[in-house]
């Protein structure tokens, strides 16, 4: 709730309720997911493309520097619309749950994301130096100079949509 992602879900009858799952990790965080399966058989496939890691991998060859970037919370960017809201509470120990951002678990949300992504690559770098993998950005080069001019200009594409990244 304190990231915004998850809201008070107000009348429980409102909100299809779903029960949360807990994923930990070998670090020791988790994270409570909701189980969408149920949702995820009624929903009308969006398939978007997304790069093959061997293509991934051919293009990286080529390059002798790399940079590469995660978006934070990557899924968490995007705001849900309302009607979509009611059809994925969770319900905890305190109350009902609705998610106001895209959660992990929904079935179109990789390629919803891949497409979305895809809007950030600037003409200039994505001739054969830019590879956005979901939510990681990769930048590949010949040389140090170019590769720091590719990374200049896909920062200041981040800034510009206030997208938080880890490098």
């Amino acid at each position: 709730m304190k990231l915004g992602v998850l809201r008070n879900g107000g009348n429980n009858e409102e909100v299809e309720v779903k029960t949360p799952v807990i994923i930990a990790w070998n670090n020791g965080k988790s994270r409570m997911v909701g189980d969408f399966r149920s949702l995820n058989t009624y929903t009308i496939k969006n398939r978007y493309f997304i790069p093959r890691i061997n293509e991934t991998l051919n293009q990286l060859s080529k390059t002798r520097f790399i940079t590469s970037m995660d978006a934070l919370k990557g899924f968490h960017h995007n705001v849900l619309r309302p009607h979509a809201r009611k059809l994925m509470g969770i319900i905890a120990h305190c109350g009902v749950y609705e998610y106001f951002r895209m959660p992990f678990g929904i079935e179109n949300v990789p390629s919803h994301y891949q497409r979305m992504m895809n809007t950030l690559s600037p003409h200039e770098v994505s001739e054969g130096g830019l590879i956005i993998y979901i939510d990681e950005i990769i930048i590949g080069s010949e040389n140090w100079h170019l590769n720091l001019e590719r990374l200049q200009v896909v920062l200041e594409k981040i800034l510009q949509v206030n997208m938080k990244i880890s490098l």
